[in-house]
C-alpha cells in the first residue's frame, strides 16, 4: 500500500515552510496526519514537532494481543483441570497449582533484566524474545504427555512463564509508542483485552477437551490434542512477529512521545530511573494496591477448580465456564474504563470506584458460592471479573500518568511484579485456608486485603503528568508563536480531584 508524507523544513520567522519533496516518506494511505506547521524556536526550546497516527497502529496492538492470548491461555490450562493433571501425572494438588504459580515466580527475578533490554534495545526485540520462549514452551509440551514426565511439561510451563516476563508490562508502552493521546487508555485496554481473553480461553477450553477419563492411554491422546493446537497457533505468531511486528512508527504520534523521543539515550539510567519511581510516593501507594488487586484475581484462578469442585462435584467443565465468565466480563469492563478514561481523564476517581466495587463483587461471591445453585456463582463471578479484571488497564494507564517520561515499560513492570509476589502468597495462604477451613474463610481472607487496597488508593494524589504536558503542548499549539512559558519543558503541577 503506497503511503507519503511531506515533512516540511519550518523557518524561525514562524511562516509556514512549502513541503520539500527530497523530504517525503512513505506513509500508509488514508492515514490521518498533521502537518509540522509552525514552529517558533525561544529562549532555546522549540515548539511544536511533526505528530502522525499510523493505521499500522491497530495492526500492532491486535498482533501483540494475539501472542498474550496465547501466553496467558497456558497459565491456566493446567489449574482449571486441576484434578485431572493429578491423576495423569501423579501428583499432588499442590503441585499442580505451582504450574499456575511458576508464571508468578519467574516475573519476580526478570522483571528488572527485561525492562532494562526494552529500555534499550525497544519493543519489537522483546516481542521476538516472548513470541520465540512461548513457542519453544508449547513444543516441549508436546514432547511431555506421558505420565512419568511431569519435569518435562514443568520445564515448557517455565519457558511459557519466561515469555510472559516480556508481554505483562508492554500494553502502556504499545499505547504510548503508537497511540495518540485521546486514544492510549482504549489501546492499553485492547492490549490488556488479549491477555484476559488467553485466560477466558484457558478456563473453558481445556475442560472440553481432556475430560475426565479413566483410560490413561485415551487421556494422553486428549492432552495431546490440546497441546499441538497451542503449538500451532504459538508458531503461527511467531512467523507474523517477526515479518510483522514494528518498533515504533516514523513520526510520533503526541507531543508527549516527541518530547520523549529528544531524550538522548545516553543520558537516560535506568538504575536512576528505577530509583525515581521508588521515591515517587503516589506510585508507591499505587504499586501495593495493584498488587492487592491483581494478586487477588491470580489467586481466584488459581484455586477455581478446586473451590467449585468442593460445592459442586463433578462439575468440571462448568468450573471452566464460570471462569470463563469471570474474564469475559472482565474484558467487557477493561474496554469500558479504558473508554471511558480517554473521555474523561478521571484516573483516580475511576480507580477508586472500580477498586471498591472489587471488594463488593468478591464480599457478594464469597457469600453465595455455598448455596448449592450454580446460576448463583456464575451471576456472582461474573460481576466480580468485570470490576477486578477491568481493574487491570486503570492500574497501568494511572502509573505511566502519574510517572511520565519515565518508560512505560519500567513502570508497568513493578506493577506487574508486586502482583506476582502478592499472587504466590495469596494462592499458597487461600489455598491452606481453604484445606483447613473451607472455602468461605479463604474468600474471606482476599476481602480482607481489597479492603485494605481500597483504603490506600483513597490515599494516592493524583499527580497527571502525561495530560499536563500534552495539555502544555495544546496551549502552545494555539499560540502564533509559544512564549517561554509554553515551551519551556513541562512543569507539573498536582491534579486536584
Amino acid at each position: 500500500m503506497s503511503e507519503k508524507e511531506a515533512l516540511g523544513d519550518t523557518t524561525l520567522n514562524g511562516d509556514k515552510a512549502k513541503a520539500d519533496s527530497e523530504n517525503n516518506v512513505k506513509q500508509e494511505a488514508g492515514d490521518s496526519e498533521k502537518p509540522p506547521g509552525d514552529q517558533c524556536e525561544f529562549g532555546g526550546h522549540e515548539g511544536q514537532r511533526p505528530t502522525r497516527l499510523y493505521k499500522r497502529r491497530w495492526l500492532i496492538v491486535l498482533l501483540f494481543s494475539s501472542y498474550s492470548l496465547c501466553n496467558s491461555f497456558q497459565w491456566i490450562q493446567y489449574g482449571i483441570i486441576n484434578n485431572i493433571f493429578m491423576h495423569f501425572y501423579n501428583v499432588d494438588a499442590f503441585t499442580i497449582d505451582w504450574m499456575s504459580m511458576i508464571y508468578m515466580l519467574t516475573y519476580i527475578p526478570f522483571i528488572f533484566p527485561v525492562t532494562w533490554l526494552l529500555d534499550k534495545k525497544g519493543l519489537r526485540v522483546i516481542a521476538l524474545v516472548a513470541t520465540a520462549l512461548n513457542c519453544a514452551g508449547t513444543w516441549i509440551k508436546v514432547a511431555s504427555v506421558r505420565p512419568n514426565l511431569f519435569a518435562v511439561t514443568f520445564l515448557g510451563q517455565f519457558c511459557c512463564s519466561f515469555a510472559q516476563v516480556f508481554i505483562l508490562g508492554m500494553p502502556s508502552r504499545i499505547a504510548s509508542v503508537w497511540f495518540g493521546s485521546g486514544e492510549v487508555s482504549t489501546a492499553c485496554s485492547i492490549g490488556v483485552f488479549g491477555n484476559q481473553l488467553g485466560i477466558a480461553i484457558g478456563f473453558l477450553v481445556p475442560p472440553i477437551l481432556v475430560p475426565n477419563v479413566e483410560d490413561m492411554d485415551e487421556l494422553a491422546s486428549h492432552i495431546k490434542v490440546m497441546f499441538y493446537m497451542t503449538a500451532g497457533v504459538a508458531t503461527l505468531l511467531f512467523i507474523l512477529v517477526i515479518f510483522v511486528f514494528q518498533e515504533r512508527p516514523e513520526l510520533p504520534p503526541t507531543q508527549a512521545q516527541a518530547t520523549a523521543r529528544l531524550i538522548p539515550p545516553e543520558q537516560y539510567s535506568y538504575t536512576a530511573s528505577i530509583l525515581r519511581l521508588l521515591r515517587n510516593k503516589p506510585f508507591i501507594l499505587l504499586i501495593i494496591t495493584y498488587g492487592l488487586n491483581v494478586g487477588c484475581f491470580y489467586a481466584v484462578g488459581t484455586l477455581l477448580n478446586r473451590m467449585i469442585i468442593v460445592h459442586y462435584p463433578g462439575e468440571e467443565v462448568n468450573a471452566g465456564r464460570i471462569g470463563l465468565t469471570i474474564v469475559i466480563a472482565g474484558m467487557v469492563g477493561s474496554l469500558i474504563c479504558g473508554i471511558w478514561l480517554d473521555k474523561t481523564k478521571t484516573y483516580k476517581q475511576t480507580t477508586l470506584a472500580v477498586y471498591f466495587m472489587s471488594l463488593v463483587g468478591m464480599i457478594v461471591y464469597a457469600a453465595t458460592l455455598n448455596l448449592g445453585h450454580l446460576w448463583v456463582v456464575f451471576i456472582t463471578a461474573g460481576a466480580l471479573g468485570f470490576f477486578m479484571t477491568g481493574y487491570l488497564p486503570l492500574g497501568f494507564e494511572f502509573a505511566v500518568e502519574l510517572t511520565y517520561p519515565e518508560s512505560e515499560g519500567t513502570s508497568s513492570g513493578l506493577l506487574n511484579c508486586s502482583a506476582q509476589v502478592f499472587g504466590i502468597i495469596f494462592t499458597i495462604c487461600q489455598g491452606k485456608i481453604i484445606d483447613g477451613f473451607g472455602t468461605l474463610a479463604g474468600n474471606i481472607f482476599l476481602c480482607v486485603f481489597l479492603l485494605i487496597g481500597t483504603i490506600m488508593t483513597g490515599l494516592i494524589k493524583s499527580d497527571l503528568r502525561r495530560q499536563n504536558a500534552n495539555m502544555l503542548a495544546k496551549a502552545a499549539e494555539t499560540s502564533d508563536c509559544p512564549n517561554e512559558s509554553l515551551v519551556e519543558p513541562p512543569v507539573i503541577r498536582e491534579a486536584k480531584l
